[in-house]
Formats: C-alpha cells, structure tokens, sequence
C-alpha cells in the first residue's frame, strides 16, 4: 500500500492554521509587552524558534502552545479563535505592531475619564489628518 506524500513547509508553504496560531501568539505578546527573546526564554525556547512559530513554518507543539497561553495569560482556545469561520486575526482590530501598543497602552490606563479623553484626542488627530469620520458626526 502505497503511503501518503508527506507535506513540506518547503513545498507547499506554512498551513494555515499553523500561520493563524503564530499570529495570535505574536499578537498576544505584543499585547503584554514581551519581546520575542523574553517570552522564548520564559518557555525554554530561543527567540529564533519563536519566531519560526510566530511565521507558521514551525508547527507549536501542544505543550509549548500550552506554556505559550500561560506565559501569556490567555486560555489555548483564544490562539484558535476564528480559525473555524476562517477568518485571520486581523478580523479583529489587526496585527500591525503599532496598533497592537496602542491597545496595550490604552488599556493600561486606569482612569475612565482619561481614557475618554484619549478616546477624543485620537477622534480629532483622526479627523484633521484624513482618518475615517466618526459616524455619530
């Protein structure tokens, strides 16, 4: 019996769900605020391998993904969200790294009325510079 060809990141590319998994746990770092050579240190790894995992051309094994959500305070299941409708992590609110600090730093800030504020600000630059119009103007 004739066994089945093997299938190679080489040949045929990342699969994509490994791609989904390594966006999520890139996006999920930068949240925290952990470079790559941290995290990898965290969970025994070497920051090259992490980013072999963050690109989806390393398959994360189950007890390293497991280490990973620990790490990075987030259950297994968030690194799969959306991967059954078929939708990217950038669905959500993107993946760019400037994007990803902007969230962490606002949500850091502890104060309602400063977030409010900051929330007004980022509305006017938007606004002046040629960003989308708010909806409710």
């Amino acid at each position: 019996m004739a066994r089945a060809k093997r299938r190679t990141v080489q040949e045929h590319g990342a699969h994509p769900v490994d791609v989904l998994v390594g966006q999520r746990v890139r996006m999920r770092r930068v949240l925290c605020g952990l470079s790559q050579t941290v995290l990898a240190n965290r969970i025994g790894l070497t920051f090259q391998q992490l980013q072999k995992y963050e690109s989806g051309m390393n398959r994360i094994s189950s007890s390293k993904l497991w280490a990973i959500a620990c790490e990075l305070d987030a259950p297994v299941q968030w690194f799969f969200t959306d991967a059954v409708a078929g939708k990217g992590p950038d669905v959500e609110f993107g993946t760019k790294r400037e994007t990803l600090e902007l969230v962490r730093n606002f949500m850091n800030i502890e104060s309602d009325e400063t977030r409010q504020l900051f929330l007004s600000l980022m509305q006017s630059v938007s606004n002046q510079y040629g960003g989308v119009k708010d909806a409710a103007n």
